[in-house]
């Protein structure tokens, strides 16, 4: 016996799980099967719209409602990936800019489809490369929550980071170690988690 379904249905349940995803601030996995599905209804709407278009006369109840439902659940989906990039890049900037903080989390990876991993390395990829462009005077990678009390910052290495080239030279941050560097050339050391202000 099939399973009787209103148009539209299937794209309800996608902004339904992105609801629940905002409400409790957290990253669903990706839906692969329903998006799979709405995509197979699109289909068979559109196969059986085509007949009905192409009568002569005023557009048939049926075609209106067909082509409602089309255009209805092609929202639901660009809503559905709109409302993930959007996370993905709010995960991205939560963590200094650090793409394998978050791809070597296997809790948010196993959650991420094949095309939301390239869309986050394309992404990092465009920001490391718009930041190459201020490098010397700004590090757009920085907080701007509150602004640096001094220029230089006294830090301790808690994870190694290795070299590291700042204004005076080149630095080898090996774990327990401490040093007194210029914070622009740190901040996103301290954010990602490498380095300590003491």
């Amino acid at each position: 016996m099939s399973e009787a379904r209103q148009y539209g249905e299937l794209a309800t349940q996608l902004i339904m799980e992105s609801r629940r995803s905002t409400q409790t601030d957290t990253l669903l996995k990706y839906n692969d099967a329903l998006i799979r599905s709405i995509i197979r209804e699109q289909r068979d709407l559109e196969k059986s719209a085509e007949p009905l278009a192409l009568i002569d006369g005023p557009p048939a109840p049926s075609l209106i409602v067909i082509e409602t439902a089309i255009n209805r659940n092609k929202r639901c989906l660009l809503a559905y990936h709109v409302h993930r990039t959007d996370r993905l890049r709010d995960m991205y900037w939560s963590v200094g800019g650090a793409l394998p903080h978050i791809l070597s989390n296997p809790e948010v990876r196993n959650k991420l489809s094949p095309h939301e991993v390239d869309f986050l390395r394309e992404y990092h990829a465009s920001v490391m490369h718009y930041r190459s462009d201020f490098s010397d005077e700004l590090d757009i990678m920085a907080s701007v929550a509150q602004p640096p009390k001094d220029l230089h910052a006294l830090v301790r290495v808690v994870r190694d980071c290795g070299w590291i080239q700042t204004e005076s030279g080149n630095i080898n941050f090996e774990k327990g170690q401490r040093f007194m560097v210029r914070r622009s050339d740190i901040e996103h050391l301290i954010v990602q988690g490498y380095l300590e202000e003491v």
